[in-house]
């Protein structure tokens, strides 16, 4: 099929890549702008662009997808159908109807649960067990249209947002290619989508990563897991801000307040929250890259009775 492929991050490279693999003429990359990063604020390009040019496809990265002229752009391309993975802007119903077979979209979760920006990371954090793909096909509402195929994806104990970030990539390339085989074959069924049984998976933002140290240790635990790689979880040590990494939840009831220190070994320490003890097995302190406990009580003085503080 003639494709016009819409995507910007990580997670939208396997999905292009596989297609292109199987043989589908993708005419066209469709992604954000260049963003300045690092602190020289060098441009750099979206993930999909890097990948789109190193197969020779053309890439067109407008500012509001929108725009009369954006909209005349793409129907130049005459394409049989959109595929849209994590491209980061809300598509009008001209673009919607455009090519034959409208446009299909790839979502990491199983609809209708987690509709919105950060599935993956709230399936974790709410301490869901399995979560999944689904591809649909796109309607105005946000992440509402009727549902074609889904794959289930476990979701185990020892599980990051990065680490299942990769494996619903990897689910959501091979499922991709699935849907558009029997799209173009005729066999596609496609399935309204139900009321959810969640709330919508709203946008990620950095202080959502403080820690409340008056909530249960499983759900600050899962809060740790979820938020790593980005935003992470953190807490206040010594006037500093300290991200932690890894982390466990355990049974233990110290009588301390919560955020207090409760036992210092020679590898992790463990924090009293409201409800249990948190276990701290990899940190991160400003300047510093990322090290195991162990590395960190090696190089900095901690002792039982310590607080560690919630910012609000």
């Amino acid at each position: 099929m003639r494709i016009i492929f819409m995507g910007t991050p990580d997670f939208s490279v396997g999905t292009l890549e596989a297609l292109i693999a199987a043989g589908h003429d993708v005419c066209l990359a469709v992604t954000q702008p260049d963003k300045p990063k690092g602190r020289g604020r060098e441009m750099q390009f979206p993930p999909v662009k890097e990948a789109a040019l190193t197969h020779d496809i053309p890439v067109f990265q407008p500012k509001r997808i929108r725009e009369p002229e954006c909209v005349e752009v793409l129907k130049e391309y005459q394409a049989d159908i959109m595929v849209v993975i994590a491209f980061g802007q809300i598509l009008p119903k001209e673009i919607l109807e455009m090519t034959p077979f409208g446009c299909v979209n790839v979502h990491a979760s199983l609809l209708p649960k987690y509709r919105g920006a950060a599935p993956i990371q709230w399936a974790i954090i709410n301490g869901e067990t399995e979560t999944g793909v689904t591809t649909m096909q796109m309607d105005e509402g946000l992440d509402t249209g009727d549902m074609i195929l889904k794959t289930v994806v476990e979701i185990t104990p020892e599980d990051t947002g990065e680490s299942l970030h990769d494996k619903l990539a990897r689910a959501g390339a091979t499922l991709c290619v699935r849907t558009l085989e029997e799209i173009e074959n005729h066999t596609a069924v496609f399935t309204p989508q139900g009321e959810t049984t969640t709330e919508y998976a709203r946008m990620l933002t950095k202080d959502m990563g403080s820690i409340d140290w008056t909530r249960p240790a499983a759900e600050t635990a899962r809060l740790v897991r979820g938020l790593n790689s980005w935003p992470s979880a953190y807490t206040v040590w010594n006037e500093k801000t300290m991200k932690i990494w890894c982390a466990e939840a355990v049974q233990g009831e110290s009588g301390e307040a919560p955020g207090t220190i409760v036992e210092v070994r020679r590898q992790e320490f463990a924090v009293q929250t409201g409800a249990g003890q948190l276990l701290v097995r990899e940190v991160q302190i400003p300047g510093k890259k990322r090290m195991d406990a162990g590395a960190f009580l090696r190089g900095y003085h901690i002792e039982p009775g310590a607080v560690l503080k919630h910012t609000s």
